[in-house]
């Protein structure tokens, strides 16, 4: 019978909780396999995004040509692009009556990618213009002097950006790794496929598996504070070198 206040509610939290951290610590072969599965997505999914949005930012911020208002305007806004939305058109593009439905991608993990590129890829572009367009006003004509292309100049001005770039890179992460609507709807949260950890949280907290969901988000969150110490270490450590 519970006393003093505490309820069986109270009970059954206290023990879900020291079952999870026993899950985490154990290493339950579950959770790692879903946490496994998570950062492959995340991370190839921010690499894609890297590896077109930092070009395509440095583009943006060097070139003026017709339309450049109009995309910068475009990445802007979809920097705050709804999750579902996002998984919605990618659903659409890999349905089988979508163009392409051939390559039956539906509910893998290359779909959760190509959804979370979607959310990703507007983040790492719209910051990489700001800070390689500051930089660009800064160097411009000190690289003009030693006779420097535009194009040219890109690998330099990201280079010097590099530590802002990270911090970037480490937002756009935060973003993946954080993201439920978008692979739910294109991953369909297929157990031992494409259950990663905030499809998992979701689903067995509606289950009544509080162990397991509260030992996925102890992980989560320790995930994305992490993120956010290492984007201020690499923060302060850029603010040193460069006074």
């Amino acid at each position: 019978m519970p006393t003093s206040g505490i309820t069986d509610s109270d009970l059954h939290n206290d023990s879900a909780l020291q079952t999870a951290l026993a899950l985490v610590i154990d290493m339950d072969p579950a959770l790692v396999d879903i946490v496994t599965l998570s950062l492959r997505v995340s991370l190839s999914a921010v690499l894609a995004a890297a590896l077109i949005g930092l070009p395509l930012g440095a583009a943006l911020a060097l070139w003026r040509l017709p339309g450049r208002g109009v995309v910068i305007v475009a990445l802007n806004a979809l920097m705050g692009l709804p999750p579902v939305v996002a998984g919605l058109g990618v659903y659409l593009l890999l349905s089988r009556v979508g163009p392409l439905g051939e390559l039956g991608l539906l509910f893998t993990p290359t779909a959760m990618i190509i959804a979370q590129v979607v959310l990703v890829l507007p983040i790492i572009a719209a910051l990489a213009r700001q800070l390689v367009e500051e930089l660009w006003g800064e160097y411009r004509e000190q690289l003009s002097s030693f006779g420097l292309s535009r194009a040219r100049a890109i690998p330099t001005l990201l280079w010097d950006a590099r530590f802002g770039l990270i911090t970037v890179v480490l937002a756009g992460f935060g973003r993946a790794s954080a993201e439920v609507g978008a692979v739910l709807i294109v991953g369909g949260n297929i157990d031992g496929v494409t259950r990663v950890m905030t499809t998992a949280i979701a689903l067995e907290t509606s289950k009544g598996n509080l162990p397991l969901a509260l030992g996925l988000g102890i992980v989560l969150l320790s995930l994305v504070a992490l993120i956010n110490g290492a984007a201020y270490v690499i923060g302060e450590t850029a603010r040193r070198r460069l006074g």
